[in-house]
């Protein structure tokens, strides 16, 4: 990997934050840690890293203690074999959460980080203040009645928020292959992908893309990020079981999520809250960070407020 895409490289442009490797639950995970405070644990989503926070993080750690982790599997984390079922996966959060001396945290979540996120809080629910889910909640059975083939008319150049035809769900269920086609060429999949689910793609940069293409142009990680994949049937199975979340929750929306937001939060969570940003593409940090933040902030401070009032 080129020096100024490794994780050394990259926090010296988040002031204040460090790299650490922790072992838990049977694995190694990389996370950054900076600013002090009210801990918020910051979970990234496909196909990007712990560096997917770089336009929220180092804003957000001026008021909070702020520790962003790179999922099972993800960046510079560990890629074992298995366990990357959300609530094994959950179980690495919980522990790391442990290892560090916290009693809780608010954790947060974008995209397969959200259903991680969602899965700690329905696990491990003692010791996760509130639940922020950006574009991410748990896989539930709606996944199964996704098409294979689009409707007519809806597959163009961009994303449908109506009928969003979302075909790497399958493709990366496939083993093998995947790691054949795009070993050294994962560029190509993350500039489609970025242009066809961003309302402004121009909001991400070519150095941001390189960050994640030296990463996944790996096969060991195109082999475990579609493992995240992998396991829905599992964690839809897993996810039965779970009860209505009575701890806050923030959702926050993009242009093509708000409409299964609307409809299903109020079936995960008893006390929640749902932003829409309706000109916001799938990759909100990059496209809106400003709005995201700051709904986060009001969500943090509201929720602490509510817990020590004066």
């Amino acid at each position: 990997m080129q020096t100024q895409y490794t994780d050394e490289s990259l926090i010296l442009n988040w002031t204040g934050f460090t790299n650490h490797i922790i072992n838990v639950n049977g694995t190694q995970l990389h996370y950054v840690d900076g600013g002090s405070g009210i801990p918020v644990i910051c979970l990234p989503g496909w196909p990007q890293t712990w560096y997917s926070y770089h336009n929220i993080a180092p804003r957000l750690a001026e008021n909070f203690r702020v520790i962003v982790v790179d999922i099972r599997g993800m960046g510079s984390s560990a890629t074992p074999a298995s366990g990357y079922d959300k609530k094994t996966m959950a179980a690495d959060i919980h522990e790391l959460i442990l290892k560090l001396g916290l009693e809780q945290a608010f954790v947060m979540g974008h995209d397969i980080g959200g259903m991680v996120a969602v899965s700690l809080a329905h696990n491990f629910p003692e010791t996760v203040s509130g639940l922020i889910v950006a574009d991410g909640l748990h896989p539930s059975e709606g996944m199964l009645q996704m098409p294979l083939i689009p409707a007519a008319g809806t597959f163009t150049d961009k994303i449908d928020p109506q009928q969003p035809y979302t075909w790497w769900m399958g493709f990366n269920q496939i083993k093998g292959l995947p790691e054949k086609l795009l070993e050294g060429r994962y560029r190509y999949l993350l500039d489609w992908l970025f242009s066809y689910v961003m309302s402004d793609e121009s909001r991400i940069s070519d150095f941001e893309k390189e960050v994640y293409a030296a990463v996944y142009n790996q096969p060991e990680r195109i082999r475990a990020s579609n493992a995240w994949y992998q396991t829905f049937n599992q964690d839809i199975e897993d996810g039965r079981s779970y009860e209505k979340l009575t701890l806050p929750v923030l959702g926050i929306a993009s242009n093509v999520s708000y409409g299964f937001y609307n409809y299903a939060l109020p079936l995960m969570a008893e006390r929640y809250e749902l932003v829409h940003l309706e000109d916001t593409g799938h990759y909100m940090f990059e496209e809106n960070p400003d709005t995201v933040l700051e709904a986060v902030s009001a969500f943090l401070n509201k929720t602490m407020l509510s817990k020590n009032p004066a």
